[in-house]
């Protein structure tokens, strides 16, 4: 068992390397984030394959789809960012507590077994599926030719409008919390040695991260749509995020940033997954 751990370090201190180099040099990353990267994909690698592998799908995935279309992006956002955004600090504390309490040994989700192990995993699967499902929703439904309408209304807004969803864009969210759940069930097939009955359970993990992702990118669109300022400046042309002379205000209160939004909508699917999975494993 230990010999298997000093290989599963060394394996997730070469991988960390080779992503954090390959951030750097594609813009994906700055040179902090490349560092804190390289930490953060190290400690999922060494807790568990299946977490390092989660966080690897979801980095490349929302990456290449930040860079789509990333002109246009920056045609009616104001904020856009190139990269996007990477939150996985709520993640790594629950991989780190996974870690220690297992000591590294790959578990099912299984409650009868171990309840909080299974909740802490389902936790970090709501997590990505959630960063997943916002992710993917935001970048394709910005794309999408369908103008968008406010959550909370259903009024058409401005493309770039907190709180503003599409068809297209619901279906993105679904569809990356369903690869979540597909690849933790695939990895888990190779990774954790469960008897038969609770490795065919596994397969519910799909259905739960395609709602997760769903379900955290609606979160996410309410609290935008609500506590989060969109007006359209008619100077610039773009919907902005700050009030001002020449601002229209198209929805919510001047209450959360973009980053805060992320955090509560995370926050809230994490803690709704774990309790899912909790329940039905």
């Amino acid at each position: 068992m230990e010999q298997l751990l000093m290989i599963r370090f060394a394996v997730s201190i070469l991988i960390a390397t080779a992503v954090a180099t390959r951030s750097l040099r594609h813009k994906s990353l700055d040179l902090s984030g490349a560092v804190a990267g390289f930490v953060v994909m190290a400690i999922h690698i060494a807790a568990g394959y299946r977490f390092g592998a989660l966080l690897l799908v979801f980095f490349f995935t929302s990456s290449k789809l930040t860079k789509v279309g990333e002109e246009k992006k920056r045609q009616v956002d104001a904020e856009f960012k190139e990269g996007g955004q990477r939150n996985c600090g709520i993640a790594t504390v629950l991989v780190v507590i996974i870690g220690y309490l297992t000591r590294g040994q790959d578990r099912c989700l299984d409650s009868n077994e171990a309840k909080l192990v299974t909740g802490l995993i389902g936790g970090i699967i709501g997590h990505y599926a959630c960063c997943n499902g916002d992710t993917w929703s935001s970048e394709l439904g910005m794309l999408s030719t369908q103008q968008p309408r406010l959550i909370t209304n259903f009024k058409k807004v401005q493309k770039g409008t907190n709180g503003g969803v599409t068809t297209t864009g619901l279906i993105a969210a679904a569809e990356a919390g369903a690869v979540i759940g597909l690849t933790f069930v695939l990895f888990g097939f190779f990774t954790a040695g469960c008897v038969t009955s609770v490795t065919l359970k596994q397969l519910l993990v799909i259905p739960i991260a395609t709602t997760a992702g769903l379900c955290g990118s609606m979160i996410d669109s309410l609290l935008g749509a609500t506590l989060q300022f969109s007006g359209y400046c008619n100077i610039r042309k773009k919907v902005v995020g700050k009030p001002g002379p020449t601002v229209k205000k198209i929805s919510g209160l001047r209450i959360l940033d973009n980053n805060a939004v992320n955090l509560v909508s995370i926050m809230l699917t994490t803690l709704l997954t774990s309790l899912a999975c909790s329940y039905v494993f």
